[in-house]
């Protein structure tokens, strides 16, 4: 089989499982009361199964295994091969993590220990950061400063998603998209091993959008978040940050850049207020939309768009053929779904 149908087979397989699983796991989910109830912080309405990570997980790991059967690994380079394992074993102990706090809710500390537990083993099979990008200067060479830098942006990436899991559909959203303009960047690079996994991921990102798009049948849950923030940082990793261009060192950080911003400006914020940055409160983008009088749904398109955005604009600085036509109309959907949030934001404002 040619590499493309590979990554075909990984998408279509995902979907498939995603699509297949969810309805049982929300079943298993409502009998067992695993379920998200409303409180002050929340914006749904009515209790919410809250582990449809499960789906997401298991599609994007069936999709890799029935690659791996049917022999496309053996077209990898071994180190791209050793490197997709170390993603896949990174992301089983991420949703683990992710999931024993959907069940027992998890003291922050140690999840986070266990989280940088986790992506250092990662780094031991190869998924790591080895250069930075200085301006003006080049690419910087870590040596021992890789360990401490690759698990930040491990954890950072898994944090930064769940983070955004606060309205209907967007952190799968966010993923979905982030995941498809990785598996371009990757295929554009020659980096299949990483493109096979933006496969697979983008394929389950999706298609958990069936039932978690506004008004939710299904939450993803911290198992489901973890999981695809590390992944999507660790495709990143193995697919973008490890080749010695200057600039396709620095693509995944504009790629994932309105997840990163949005925990970097609450950290800022609670801090800034004396709190706790893992006390949870009312301080992201999507809060402020919502405060502003942005429909949910509305809300969710804007942060698509932008998401889309940056993700063009780094198939533009990536010199992809047609990646700055994409760039352009990126902007001028953003700026159409912008025009959108500000009418609605006025609209508010005049009614007080």
């Amino acid at each position: 089989m040619s590499a493309q149908l590979y990554h075909a087979i990984s998408f279509l397989v995902s979907v498939t499982v995603v699509l297949w699983t969810i309805p049982d796991v929300k079943n298993i989910g409502l009998r067992l009361g695993i379920v998200d109830r409303p409180n002050k912080r929340k914006i749904h309405q009515n209790p919410t199964v809250r582990v449809g990570g499960i789906s997401i997980f298991t599609g994007t790991i069936a999709a890799l295994l029935v690659v791996w059967g049917l022999g496309g690994f053996g077209v990898l380079p071994p180190e791209q091969e050793w490197e997709i394992w170390g993603i896949v074993l990174g992301s089983v102990g991420f949703f683990a993590i992710g999931f024993a706090d959907d069940l027992f809710n998890l003291r922050p500390l140690s999840r986070l220990a266990m989280q940088f537990a986790v992506a250092s083993v990662s780094w031991q099979m190869g998924v790591k950061i080895q250069f930075l990008s200085i301006p003006f200067h080049g690419l910087v060479p870590l040596y021992w400063l890789s360990l401490p830098i690759t698990v930040i942006w491990l954890a950072g990436m898994a944090n930064a998603i769940n983070w955004i899991d606060g309205v209907d559909g967007l952190a799968a959203g966010v993923s979905g998209i982030a995941a498809v303009v990785l598996l371009i960047m990757t295929l554009f690079v020659d980096r299949p091993a990483a493109a096979l996994i933006a496969a697979a991921l983008a394929g389950g990102s999706l298609g958990f959008l069936r039932y978690n798009f506004n008004p939710a049948q299904i939450f993803m849950g911290d198992g489901g978040a973890y999981f695809m923030g590390f992944t999507l940082a660790g495709i990143a990793t193995i697919g973008l940050v490890k080749t010695t261009a200057v600039t396709a060192v620095i693509l995944p950080y504009l790629i994932l850049a309105v997840p990163i911003f949005d925990m970097s400006a609450v950290i800022l914020s609670r801090l800034s207020r004396g709190k706790s940055p893992f006390r949870a409160d009312n301080s992201h983008l999507h809060h402020w939309l919502l405060a502003s009088g942005v429909p949910q749904r509305l809300t969710v398109l804007f942060i698509y768009s932008l998401t889309l955005w940056v993700g063009c604009l780094a198939l533009g600085f990536s010199n992809l053929p047609s990646g700055w036509g994409y760039a352009i109309g990126a902007t001028f959907l953003l700026a159409y779904v912008g025009w959108q949030v500000w009418r609605k934001k006025k609209l508010k404002v005049e009614k007080i």
